[in-house]
């Protein structure tokens, strides 16, 4: 199952061009500066704005074709901005109500009662719209548009206008959201650390045209790109919970890079988590060191190098003891220690994790 779009749009200076397939499942991101044609793509999907020669289709349905367009209350595609737009005269519980009344057909994957508790807005049901935080009426607009039977769920920055404690308060309700309703998302953001904990593909765009795509980890690890050259660059593994240690205080955690450790975590045995790993906390060593107070230490070789300045090379390195499952991590270290170490494509490594942190 796919979302394939081949849009071309000109509206005064500004043209929007792209050819792209996606998965119909998981979180696929847009990203990008302002400007960049990122929501125009969310609006065409949604079947908010049209031009000629685009082309949409989900699945095996044409939404928009040469001879076609099937307006926007038919897509079963829901939108979620940054203005939640909820309706001021009903109070929560009505606001949701209304939206299942609404759907095109019932749907137990979409229970009301499901989506309250995922959304975590059991104590929510008869406040007023009126009295709810920003943070609160966003999580109340996602449950209206899950409310609504979505077939793929699209949201336009829903964060953006949330202050920081309101965005990290419900980041984790959407980390878990495709997966949890088994609906795709078409994800737009401008900001990295939602694209890292979020998106399973990643398509960053650049003045109205696709500049890569591809998977989240293999993008944010791209050394030719602003993305893994940034301060706050960083590559993200996915991992298990495999144990808890009381007596040390420390998580354990399964991945394809190796048994990670970390300061322990109230989740359970089983839990599938994300882990982010700056590239400023990584260094490299030819062998494995035995006494250093570092615990994550994981066998790689190097894949590729970039000089950022005289001073500064990133290294990207593929982790981990098994070569078919290994992941890309990249490292920033000083050009003095890559030009010691003789490092280049192929070589064996270790790297080593000062700090690896948890969503």
């Amino acid at each position: 199952m796919s979302l394939e779009l081949k849009l071309d749009m000109h509206r005064g200076d500004f043209a929007l061009q792209l050819e792209l397939s996606l998965a119909a499942s998981g979180v696929n991101a847009f990203y990008g500066p302002s400007g960049c044609g990122k929501t125009s793509v969310l609006r065409t999907i949604a079947g908010l704005d049209r031009a000629s020669a685009n082309r949409v289709r989900f699945q095996s349905t044409i939404w928009q074709g040469a001879d076609t367009f099937v307006p926007a209350h038919r897509r079963g595609a829901l939108l979620v901005s940054q203005h939640s737009d909820l309706f001021p005269h009903l109070n929560v519980r009505g606001n949701l109500k209304f939206a299942a009344s609404r759907a095109s057909r019932p749907s137990a994957r979409f229970a009301l009662n499901d989506v309250v508790a995922h959304l975590g807005l059991e104590s929510l049901l008869d406040r007023p719209i009126t009295n709810l935080s920003g943070g609160e009426r966003q999580r109340v607009a996602i449950a209206r548009a899950l409310c609504g039977v979505p077939d793929i769920l699209l949201m336009d920055e829903p964060l953006a206008a949330l202050d920081q404690a309101a965005k990290q308060t419900l980041l984790p309700y959407l980390e878990q959201l495709s997966r949890h309703f088994d609906v795709p998302i078409v994800y737009v953001t401008h900001s990295l650390d939602e694209i890292a904990q979020l998106a399973d593909y990643l398509v960053v765009m650049a003045r109205g045209a696709i500049a890569y795509h591809g998977d989240t980890a293999a993008m944010l690890t791209r050394l030719d790109t602003p993305l893994a050259q940034a301060e706050s660059a960083e590559s993200v593994v996915q991992a298990c919970v495999i144990a808890h240690d009381n007596a040390f205080g420390l998580s354990y955690l399964d991945s394809p890079i190796g048994r990670v450790s970390l300061l322990q975590r109230a989740l359970p045995v089983g839990a599938e988590v994300r882990l982010r790993i700056a590239a400023r906390d990584v260094s490299i060593t030819l062998e494995q060191q035995t006494g250093s107070s570092i615990l994550n230490v994981f066998p790689a070789v190097v894949d590729s190098m970039v000089a950022l300045s005289p001073a500064l090379t990133l290294v990207r390195v593929l982790a981990g003891e098994n070569p078919a499952t290994a992941v890309p991590v990249v490292a920033r270290i000083t050009s003095l220690s890559a030009s010691r170490l003789a490092l280049q494509p192929g070589k064996s490594v270790f790297i080593q994790a000062k700090s690896v942190a948890l969503f």
